[in-house]
C-alpha cells in the first residue's frame, strides 16, 4: 500500500507522540490525512493510549467505539492495552465482544488472554483458552504453547505444562527456558536438571534464565558437579557474570558446602544488588559464621546498599547460630528505628530462636507477646515453634509444655508432638512420650516423612523415610544397623546422649 506525503508525515508524527496533547494532534492528522479507517494508523493510536505516562485509557475506549468494523489487529491492540493497564475485566469484555462479532482470536490474542488468566488467578479461564487454542489449531503454535506453559506453571501444574511442551512440534530456546524455570519454581528440581541435560543433548545454548533455574536446582539437590560445570562453562565461553547468575552461583556453592567458592564469586562480581548481598550473608549464616555475616552486613551498609526484610532474617539467623544474642538485638533495633522495617512473623521467629538458644527464655516470651494481635495464627505459630524447639534443646520441659499448648490451639502440625515426645524420651519419661504419640495418632495428625539426598559418582539419590523400594536397601539397612550399634555403645558410656524414639 502506498501513502501520500501527508499520510507519511502523519504516520511519522504518531511515532513521536510524547504526551496527550501530541496524541490529540496526531489523531486529528489521521482524519485530515485520510487515514481514519487505516488499520495500522488506528492500531498505533490505540497502542499510544496504553503508555503509562502519556497515554489515556478512556481516550482509547472512545476511539475504539468510533471504529465501525474493528479488525483483529485493532482488537488485539486494545486487549493488549487493557492488559498492560491491569483492566482485566474489560480485557475479557473486549474479547467477548470480539467473538460476538464473528472475529476469531489468533496466536497474538490467546497469549494475552492467558496472561490475563494468571493475573486474575483464574485457572478455569486458562483451561478455557487452552481448549479454544486446540479447537482453532494453535496447540502447536510456539507463542501459544509457550504462554500455555507459563500459565500452567503459574498455577503449580507442571504436568500440564510438560504435556504442552511434549506436544509442541517445534521448540524454541524460550520453550526450554519456560519449562526448566517452571520446574525450578515448583520445586521439581530433579525434573529440571533432567530437562537441562536433555537440552544439552539437543545442542541448544542455555540462556541466563536457564542457568539461574538450574543453579537453584543444584542448590536444593546438593548437586555440586553440575553447578561447577555451569561456572566453568560461563568462564570458557567468556560470558560476563550477571547479577542474577552470580547470585545463583553464590547460593549454590554455599548450600553445597563450598563457602570459600561462594565468597570468591561474590567478591569477583562487578555489580551486586540487595539479593546478591542477602545470598552471601545467608551462606555465612548457614555455615555458622555469625561474625563474618555481621561484618558483611556492615560492608553492605557502607556500600550504600539498603537492606530489606530478607537481609535482616539472614543476619538474625547468623547471630542465632553463632550465639550472638546481644548483636542480634542491636541489629533488630537498627531494623526498626533506622530502616523503619516492621518486623514480620519470620523476624519474630528468628529473634525468639536467637534469645532461646542463648537461654534467655523470659526475654524470648516477651518478644512473642509483642507480636501484634492483628497477626494471623500462623504468624504467631512461627515464633512459638522456635521457642518450643529451643526449650526442647535445652531440656526445659515446663516451658516446652506451655509452648506446645499454645501451638495446639494455633495449628495442626506434627512437629509439636514429635519434639515433645523426643524431649520426654530424653528425660526418661517414656510414659509421657507414648502418651504424646497416642495423642498424635488419636487426633489424626500425620507426620510428613523425612527426605534426604546424597550424591555418589555424579548421581543424586533421594531417600524418603520408611521407603523399601531402593534396589540396595538390604546393604543400606546393614550399614544403618552398624551405625546404630556404635551410637548405642557410645551412649552407654555417655548417659547424656540418647536415641530418638521412632514416631
Amino acid at each position: 500500500m502506498s501513502y501520500s506525503s501527508s499520510s507519511t508525515r502523519c504516520l511519522q508524527l504518531l511515532e513521536k507522540c510524547k504526551n496527550l496533547k501530541h496524541l490529540h494532534q496526531a489523531h486529528a492528522q489521521v482524519f485530515t490525512s485520510g487515514l481514519a479507517h487505516n488499520t495500522f494508523a488506528l492500531s498505533r493510536l490505540l497502542a499510544l493510549c496504553s503508555h503509562p505516562h502519556h497515554g489515556s485509557l478512556s481516550y482509547a475506549l472512545k476511539l475504539f467505539h468510533h471504529i465501525p468494523q474493528p479488525t483483529l489487529c485493532i482488537y488485539n491492540t486494545l486487549i493488549k492495552t487493557l492488559l498492560l493497564r491491569n483492566e482485566l475485566t474489560q480485557t475479557l469484555n473486549v474479547y467477548t465482544h470480539m467473538l460476538q462479532t464473528g472475529t476469531y482470536p489468533d496466536n497474538y490474542t490467546l497469549p494475552y488472554l492467558l496472561k490475563a488468566s494468571v493475573k486474575l488467578q483464574s485457572y478455569s479461564l486458562g483451561e478455557l483458552v487452552h481448549g479454544c487454542s486446540f479447537k482453532l489449531g494453535f496447540e502447536s503454535d510456539i507463542y501459544v504453547g509457550n504462554s500455555l506453559m507459563v500459565m500452567y506453571c503459574a498455577f503449580d501444574n507442571v504436568r500440564g505444562a510438560r504435556c504442552v511442551f511434549d506436544e509442541m512440534r517445534r521448540l524454541s530456546a524460550v520453550s526450554w527456558t519456560v519449562m526448566i524455570s517452571g520446574y525450578a519454581k515448583n520445586n521439581c528440581f530433579k525434573e529440571g536438571l533432567y530437562l537441562f541435560q536433555l537440552m544439552q543433548v539437543n545442542d541448544l545454548e542455555p540462556d541466563e534464565a536457564v542457568f539461574v533455574s538450574v543453579l537453584c536446582a543444584c542448590a536444593h539437590l546438593g548437586d555440586l558437579d553440575v553447578g561447577i560445570w555451569i561456572h566453568s562453562y560461563l568462564k570458557r565461553v567468556g560470558l560476563p557474570l550477571s547479577v542474577r547468575v552470580g547470585t545463583g552461583l553464590i547460593d549454590m556453592y554455599a548450600k553445597c558446602g563450598k563457602l570459600g567458592l561462594a565468597r570468591g564469586v561474590f567478591y569477583d562480581m562487578q555489580q551486586r544488588d540487595t539479593v546478591c548481598w542477602n545470598a552471601m550473608i545467608s551462606g555465612m549464616a548457614m555455615h555458622g559464621d555469625g561474625e563474618g555475616a555481621v561484618e558483611l552486613f556492615r560492608e553492605m551498609e557502607a556500600a550504600g546498599i539498603r537492606p530489606d526484610d530478607i537481609t535482616f532474617i539472614a543476619v538474625f539467623t547468623a547471630c542465632s547460630y553463632a550465639g550472638m544474642a546481644y548483636e542480634g538485638m542491636r541489629v533488630l533495633d537498627k531494623m526498626c528505628n533506622v530502616y523503619n522495617i516492621r518486623p514480620k512473623s519470620e523476624h519474630y521467629g528468628c529473634i525468639v530462636d536467637l534469645l532461646s538458644r542463648a537461654g534467655l527464655f523470659e526475654e524470648a516470651r516477651e518478644i512473642i507477646e509483642r507480636i501484634p494481635s492483628s497477626s494471623n495464627p500462623s504468624e504467631e505459630a512461627v515464633a512459638w515453634r522456635a521457642f518450643l524447639s529451643a526449650c526442647c534443646n535445652h531440656g526445659q520441659a515446663e516451658l516446652a509444655e506451655v509452648a506446645a499448648e499454645k501451638l495446639f490451639r494455633l495449628e495442626r502440625h506434627s512437629g509439636v508432638y514429635v519434639l515433645l515426645s523426643n524431649l520426654y524420651a530424653a528425660a526418661g519419661k517414656h510414659g509421657d512420650a507414648r502418651r504424646m504419640r497416642n495423642l498424635m495418632r488419636n487426633r489424626g495428625v500425620d507426620k510428613v516423612p523425612g527426605c534426604s539426598s546424597v550424591e555418589i559418582d555424579r548421581a543424586v539419590y533421594e531417600f524418603i523415610a520408611g521407603e523399601k523400594t531402593h534396589p540396595q536397601m538390604e546393604e543400606i539397612q546393614l550399614v544403618l544397623q552398624t551405625i546404630n550399634k556404635q551410637i548405642e555403645l557410645i551412649g552407654s558410656n555417655h548417659p547424656g546422649l540418647y536415641l530418638i524414639d521412632k514416631i
